[in-house]
């Protein structure tokens, strides 16, 4: 698995909004941001600069509004965070963690019960 750099919160927050509309300018990653939350231009711009240095980002800077990517994809994210969760906190259980997650307090629905049926199924054969 590649070792992608850990994102925080905020940077977890950026990051989805780019893998919905990247390549993407600071103004317009800050416009959809702020759909959700409340945050400031300058706020947004730095954390792309701290994001870029951590290289969970990509910088496309030939032209005078600098172009946004994510370095790594939706994917590959959730899977070093879930690999990180599952070594820290669970000792490397997989089994522990999707008890967890299937046993917390929000209760998963009948149709993604069915989709983990599918999956298991699958991974079976």
């Amino acid at each position: 698995m590649i070792d992608t750099p850990k994102p925080t919160k905020t940077e977890l927050a950026i990051l989805n909004v780019m893998w919905r509309i990247s390549p993407a300018t600071v103004r317009q990653i800050h416009e959809e941001l702020c759909t959700k939350t409340r945050t400031s231009y300058t706020t947004t711009l730095k954390m792309l600069q701290v994001m870029f240095q951590k290289k969970l980002v990509d910088r496309d800077s030939a032209q005078k509004a600098h172009i946004y990517t994510p370095a790594f994809s939706k994917q590959e994210t959730q899977a070093q965070i879930i690999d990180d969760l599952k070594t820290r906190l669970f000792g490397g259980s997989i089994s522990s963690l999707v008890m967890q997650a299937l046993g917390s307090t929000h209760k998963a629905s009948n149709e993604e019960i069915d989709q983990i049926r599918d999956f298991l199924k699958n991974l079976e054969k």
